[in-house]
């Protein structure tokens, strides 16, 4: 199955075009852009065993073409239980380098009852947790940031308790990098965007082990 997106902007010259799906590459001015948003697409369309072309030049535009398979099976209406909101109580980090996410998921957070903590990369998640460790009950930690991505923060973490609880954020899917860091004793993935009722039910399940 194909689905084509074209503009009539600027386009890219073949430099730029070569580095648009590599983590925080911008064009745009220091504090407009994160780089993420290629990166998230391409992590997604990957997850579907899918692929994307680019075509661009300058001041001609670009077009995105993307591929993922088709299904043979009919088409059939899903049918969704939904997962019943759960509330608790204790302290979370939230960890992620992006601000509007550490906003909207800590009021998500604060509304389940939760106090909530928040650190924009990995140094800053490690300093805070050496300091309110005995206030913090699980880590909800991003996969790719600057300064100190996720796996090694997991990994200081886990030096600073080895019975650290952490659920794994991404807006990449479950596979390649974030099943690493899984396979090396990380409770629990959620992808972004996610839902109240959604991360209520992740939390709950990971601070309920044992």
């Amino acid at each position: 199955m194909k689905t084509s997106v074209t503009d009539t902007g600027t386009g890219m010259d073949e430099e730029t075009k070569q580095r648009i799906f590599e983590p925080f590459f911008t064009t745009k001015e220091r504090g407009r852009g994160t780089g993420l948003g290629l990166a998230t697409v391409y992590g997604i369309i990957k997850g579907h065993q899918g692929f994307i072309t680019v075509y661009s030049e300058p001041d001609r535009g670009t077009t995105f073409n993307f591929y993922v398979p088709a299904s043979a099976q009919a088409a059939e209406k899903e049918k969704r239980e939904q997962a019943p909101l759960r509330t608790g109580q204790g302290g979370i980090l939230l960890v992620d380098d992006e601000e509007v996410i550490l906003q909207v998921a800590g009021q998500l957070l604060e509304k389940l009852g939760y106090t909530v903590f928040m650190a924009h990369n990995g140094r800053e998640a490690l300093d805070l947790y050496s300091q309110k460790a005995g206030e913090i009950d699980l880590v909800v930690l991003d996969l790719i940031m600057p300064v100190m991505g996720g796996g090694e923060t997991f990994q200081n973490l886990k030096k600073l308790n080895p019975r650290v609880k952490v659920l794994l954020s991404s807006g990449y899917s479950i596979n390649g990098l974030a099943q690493e860091v899984l396979d090396q004793g990380c409770q629990g993935f959620i992808q972004k965007p996610f839902d109240l009722k959604e991360i209520s039910v992740k939390i709950r399940e990971i601070l309920d082990l044992q």
